[in-house]
Formats: structure tokens, sequence, C-alpha cells
């Protein structure tokens, strides 16, 4: 609808701003003007000053400035339309319609809201009478105040199929069932037609307010035994509950003052929580929370947090909620989610607990991502290979879903970086091998360059730690061996420590710690560029075909571990051989041993020598 700037400028004109803002913020006279502590933002001085005359409020701490429709749509959080027509209403004003069917749409939504308000004292009157004795009791038992109950206006409605049919007989039949406050049977063939009845029937009433706080519909407890136990209005020319939050017309400015908006299940949760003192919830009616909900959340707070049931349809419901708001994220919106204990809901837990047990619950929230993450991980063991290449298929599929172009880019980082947490190379084993890399790098640099075979073992056995840093795969066939073998300084013996550790505590190791450690923006430039210092090994080689580079550094792990058992067992053998007299026979077995073992020797040095690709070459012309 458009309305005219006279029409506007006429409405702010009959609205005493002090007034207005006066009923929600303490207003004190200051001169011309009234100053109160600025409800946009923290402040315990007053900088947010109200000027009647010239119609506008501002703020010199936080920069709110506006007039009296932006304080409703800001401070109260209502759209537009809805802020005028308050604002008219309260100064005896008529919204123009725009044509003759706005006006008649206008008209008719006018008498729903009639029969509602109509319905709602009528409900609230059953509940004090003698029928509303056993719902009175059910509210005692659920510890609800005489003031709880003024405030969320409870009403009862008797078990009858036609007293507040005839309680509103002064409204039209067609409008209490357009209103769903009655049903329509339909007609059976060849039969009169039979007649509408009451919809809601012992029940408690609970009354369905929009952001104006006008009632829209209405939801019934069942008293006793019966099914549904909770029923909602259907959907109405007032009433749509895929678009409608229960309590919004209360929470709207609570959760301006606390910066926060909590999404319960049901309407008893919001009610026990504001008992306790929470007032900034709001709750879906019967439905899973829609497109539509999430954007009005929005609304009210950047980060809603939802609140669900410790039980399963619960947690569930909190799922779905999360690939809902997926595709509408953006930057600084999105939702956090609270999981309550086992089996407990909100009332069940402010009860127990109190305020301060459900504050504690808030406090460890989950932000969305880590909820996706956490949900998807535990959906299927990620035992194998191919469980967590599912894991990150489905996490990827989440993250494309997510319009926002920055959004996206980063969930996709933040479940790569949660997989590598939990699968792979984690934050702290990155940084301390980056630090093992330049330090072994150091030590050969600066290391004595007299004795050239302590060098070339540091650099070999460098290598064999940068080979298993780049196919960890090796780790669980080759741990034994390289558990064994003896690491020539400290800086070596650490870092195989660490590569062994991460063995042990996780399942399967198949990333690339050194890709993790070269993806790492945070990485100085010079190490990133000289990560591949002078070596040729086929498994230091980024671009090297790994099976023949896992092959290879297999096999130099076990050619290592030879020569380090070598001299001591040829000592052995000699001795053996030694220990016999002069006239004794030489033991055969003995000496084909010991002749097998410097044939095996030396082909262990060819071959290391063509796996080094030369390395001593390079190193005398370095």
């Amino acid at each position: 609808m458009s309305l005219s700037p006279q029409f506007l400028d006429e409405l702010r004109a009959r609205t005493t701003l002090s007034t207005l803002i006066g009923k929600s913020v303490k207003v004190t006279k200051a001169g011309r003007e009234y100053k109160a502590c600025c409800p946009f933002h923290n402040e315990k001085t007053p900088s947010f000053t109200i000027n009647d005359e010239k119609g506008f409020y501002h703020c010199f701490g936080c920069g709110a400035h506006g007039d009296a429709i932006r304080w409703m749509t800001d401070q109260r959080g209502l759209p537009f339309m809805d802020a005028v027509k308050e604002l008219a209403d309260a100064a005896g004003m008529e919204v123009p319609a725009l044509d003759p069917r706005a006006a008649k749409k206008a008209e008719a939504a006018r008498g729903l809201h009639e029969a509602m308000a109509a319905a709602q004292d009528w409900f609230v009157e059953q509940l004090g009478g003698i029928e509303g004795a056993e719902a009175r009791a059910y509210l005692d038992k659920r510890g609800m105040s005489d003031a709880t109950r003024r405030a969320f206006g409870f009403g009862f409605a008797p078990d009858s199929r036609g007293k507040l049919k005839a309680a509103l007989k002064d409204f039209p039949e067609a409008l209490l069932i357009e209103a769903g406050l009655l049903i329509q049977p339909p007609n059976e063939p060849d039969a009169r037609k039979r007649e509408a009845y009451d919809r809601f029937r012992g029940r408690l009433m609970i009354p369905i307010r929009d952001a104006r706080g006008r009632v829209i519909a209405f939801g019934g407890r069942i008293i006793g035994q019966g099914e549904p136990k909770y029923l909602n209005s259907p959907d109405t020319p007032l009433f749509d509950k895929g678009r409608t939050l229960y309590n919004i017309d209360k929470a709207l400015a609570a959760a301006r003052g606390a910066g926060r908006v909590i999404v319960v299940e049901g309407y008893m949760d919001v009610i026990a929580l504001s008992q306790a003192g929470i007032h900034e919830c709001v709750a879906p009616l019967g439905t899973a929370l829609t497109e539509h909900q999430i954007e009005r959340l929005w609304k009210m707070a950047d980060v809603p947090v939802l609140c669900f049931d410790g039980d399963t349809a619960g947690q569930k419901a909190a799922d779905r909620a999360a690939l809902r708001a997926l595709p509408l994220l953006a930057p600084g919106r999105s939702l956090d989610f609270v999981t309550l204990p086992q089996g407990m809901d909100p009332d069940d837990l402010v009860k127990a607990k109190g305020a301060a047990g459900l504050e504690a619950c808030l406090a460890a929230s989950l932000p969305l991502a880590e909820r996706l993450w956490q949900h998807e991980r535990d959906a299927a063991p990620a035992t194998t290979p191919e469980a967590r290449a599912g894991l990150q298929q489905r996490l990827a599929e989440h993250a494309t879903t997510i319009a926002n172009e920055l959004v996206r880019r980063e969930y996709e980082r933040s479940f790569k970086d949660r997989f590598w947490t939990e699968f792979g190379w984690k934050r702290q084993e990155r940084a301390a091998v980056r630090g093992f890399i330049s330090r072994s790098r150091d030590e050969i640099r600066n290391g004595d360059l007299s004795n050239m075979g302590a060098r070339i073992e540091r650099m070999v056995k460098r290598a064999i730690l940068l080979g298993l840093s780049r196919y960890p795969g090796l780790l669980y066939t080759h741990r034994e061996q390289f558990a064994a073998l003896v690491m020539p300084t400290q800086t070596l013996q650490d870092w195989a420590g660490l590569l062994i550790r991460a063995s042990f505590e996780r399942a399967s190791l198949e990333s690339s710690l050194i890709d993790s450690i070269l993806q790492d923006a945070s990485l100085p430039e010079p190490e990133r560029r000289d990560i591949s210092y002078d070596l040729g090994f086929s498994f230091f080689r980024a671009d090297a075909e790994k099976e023949m580079a896992e092959n290879d550094l297999g096999e130099v792990i076990n050619i290592l571990l030879f020569e380090q058992e070598f001299a001591p067992k040829l000592e052995r053998l000699k001795a053996s051989l030694y220990a016999r007299g002069e006239n004794d026979d030489i033991d055969e077995a003995s000496w084909q041993e010991h002749l097998s073992l410097i044939t095996l020797k030396r082909q262990n040095d060819e071959r290391l020598r063509e796996l080094k690709a030369n390395i001593e070459e390079q190193l005398m012309a370095a």
C-alpha cells in the first residue's frame, strides 16, 4: 500500500513522540526536550534525546535517529504498515485504502478481529467460571501465577458443541467459520444441511496475537484425555501459521532490550520462560520453523537462538531448521543452537534449575556451522575412507545451498577445518611440524661440514619424516619399522614422536600434512618457497606419482632399518666365526649368512643411492 506524504506528516504531527517512547523507555524532561538512556545500545549516562516539536529522536552515542514510524519499526520491530496502522489507531485516524477491494478487505479483517476479541473475552470468562475449575487446576499444577495467566490471556473452552456459537450470536455464522472459531461439516448426500459447531471444546485456550497485540488465532490444550493434545486455529485471513510466531507482540521489545531472541518449541515453554524472567522468547505454531519465520526472527536479532526440546523429535526439528536457514544466510546473520539435557524441555529446565539453568545452556550454544558438522558427523560412523568421503560430500552439498557467495566460501572453509581437526592433522600438529621442517633444515645447513656421513644421515632421515608427513597412510603399515629407527637429532626425534602418536590417536590419517601446512595462510613465505629443499626422493616431490612415492618410502624405511641393524649383526657373526679354534672347521651356515649380509648391504647401498637421486653429488656441488 502506498501512503501519501500528507497522510504520513499528519500522522507524525498527531503523535506525541515522548509519550510514545515513554511507553517503553523511562524519559525525563530536559528543557524543551526529553532525555533517556538509549534503547539501541547499552549506556549509563543518557545520550538519547527526544524533540516533540520537531518530531524526531536522536542518540549522540550510537547515532540512532528517526521519527515515530521509525521508532515502531526499529525498536518494536513492526513492519512499516503495521507501525502506521497502530499509530493511526492511537491517533484516531483512518488509514486510507487504495481501492474499493482493499477497503473491503480491510473491513472484513476488522470484523474478524472483532470476532476474535469477543471470543477471547468469552474464553477468559469461562476459565473463571464453574466449568473452568479443571483448567485452573491444570494451571496450578503447571505453576502458572495469576500475573502470568492475565499477561498471556489464558481462557477455557467448555466441552460443548455450541456454547461459543451461542455467545457470539451477534456475529454472522459465516464470519465465525472464516475466523476458524466454528467448523462447518460437509453436507452429506440427500441430507439436510449440517450445523456448524465450536472448534475448540474442553480445552485450555491460549490466544495467539500478531505483532500489534491483536488476537488472530487460538491454541487449545486438551484438559484430561483426548487427541490431539494441542489444537491450533486453521489458517485464516488473519492467521498464517507458517508466518506467525507465538508471543511476537511481547518479545519484540524484550528482544531489543536483551539483544537476543530465543526460539522454543511451544507456547507453554514461552510462557514458562517468561514467568522465570526470560521474556524474549517466541515459538512456531505446530509446524517446523519456516523460511518466513526465520526471516522474521532476523528482524529481531542477527543470531536467534533455537532452544528446542532435548528429545529426538526436538533435535530433529532443530536440524530441519538449520537446513532451511542455509540458503538464507547473509554476512552477520545466522542461528545458534542450544541442546537441552536429554528428555527435558525449557519448562522442565527452569522448574528444576531456574533461569540460571537455562542461561547456562544458552551460554553453551553452538553456531549453525558447528551444528551441521555435528549432525553430519554423527549420521554414520566415519571409520573408512569411503565413509569419510561421504561426510565431506554431504558437507559440501550443504555449503552449495548457501546463496551468499561470501558466506558460502566461509562455510566451505569452516567445514574443511573441522574435518581436518577431527580426522586429519590438528592445527597444533601443523604448527609443530612446520617448526620441525625449519629447524631440521637449519641443522643440516649449519652442521659440521667435515662429517659428511652424519650430514647425509640427517638429510635422509629428514626426507623420510617429510615423506611420512606427505603420505601418512604408511604410518599404519610401517609404524613398527619406523619407530625402531634411531633419529640423530632431538628435532628429528620430536618430529618422529609426533607422527607416531598421531597414528595411534586416530584410526586413519590419509591427508597430506605437508599440503595442509602449505595451505596455511599464516606460513611465512620463505618456508613456503623452500619447503622442497634440495632432496630428490620421489616421496618428497609434490609432483610424484603416489603409488611409486609410497613404495619408495616404504623401501627406504626398510633399508635404513637394515643399515641400522647391519653393523651389530655383522659383529656378532664375526665374533661367532673367529671364536672357533685354528683347527676347527668353519661353520658353513654362519659363513654363508655372513656373505649374504655383506651382499645385501652392498645391494641396499646401491638402491639407496638410486632412491636418493645422487644426493651426495648435489651436496658436493653445493
